[in-house]
């Protein structure tokens, strides 16, 4: 999805992640996981052992927790439970704190920024147009291939598609809650932020190398300062 806006040469951009980033979602994100899990008989995981143990790949995650790598059968019915309760708890998911606010100020100062996700486009693009937010970005990427994959090959994608507005990777800087995140910014050579309020532990985001906070205010300030 794309809206007319353009970047004037060398404005610093924000690439904003979706789940656990803009939209708090990691209750929804607990509540699913524990409903495929319950498909196959796995016990239960807390937030905890969650934010310790994720990792994308999403079945790296399940091999760290089951000590294997799950079937393909396996694979099969957790991704579809998964999917099937996360969307209906999704839906009662709300911005993070701040979000909305960050968003205006970044666009009013007239930079640009764009959202990019593993969440399939076709159920990202509704839920970022109900939350009435889906204006402040050139660009609205959701995933359109497998779910297993990582964010390096779409955050390329992603860039192509922006060079024509002028979007430059090295004043570029990526938003998100994942170390996978960062290793995607590091791929086409733009910085990352990462947000504790989503799917990692602290620990777990500060092993990628780049800056750590705990608020989307103070991630917006770190990016300004990265690209300033």
């Amino acid at each position: 999805m794309t809206i007319g806006i353009q970047a004037g040469a060398g404005t610093a951009h924000l690439v904003w992640d979706w789940n656990g980033t803009l939209l708090h979602d990691i209750d929804a994100v607990i509540i699913a996981t524990n409903a495929s899990f319950a498909e196959l008989g796995f016990p239960p995981i807390t937030l905890e052992r969650y934010r310790d143990l994720y990792v994308v790949p999403v079945p790296k995650f399940y091999e760290r927790l089951m000590g294997r790598l799950p079937t393909e059968e396996e694979w099969v019915v957790m991704d579809e439970a998964f999917h099937r309760h996360y969307w209906t708890a999704a839906e009662a998911s709300g911005l993070a704190e701040g979000a909305r606010e960050l968003l205006r100020g970044w666009q009013a100062d007239g930079l640009t920024q764009s959202l990019l996700s593993l969440a399939p486009h076709e159920k990202l693009v509704p839920l970022v147009r109900a939350h009435g937010i889906d204006g402040h970005f050139l660009r609205v990427d959701g995933r359109t291939g497998p779910s297993h994959t990582s964010k390096a090959g779409h955050l390329v994608r992603h860039m192509a598609a922006l060079e024509a507005a002028g979007v430059t990777a090295s004043r570029t800087v990526l938003v998100g809650d994942a170390v996978d995140d960062a290793m995607a910014a590091a791929h086409v050579g733009a910085r990352a932020v990462l947000y504790t309020g989503g799917s990692h532990s602290r620990a777990s985001l500060a092993s990628a190398g780049v800056p750590v906070v705990d608020s989307l205010a103070e991630a917006v300030a770190t990016a300004r300062e990265l690209v300033g």
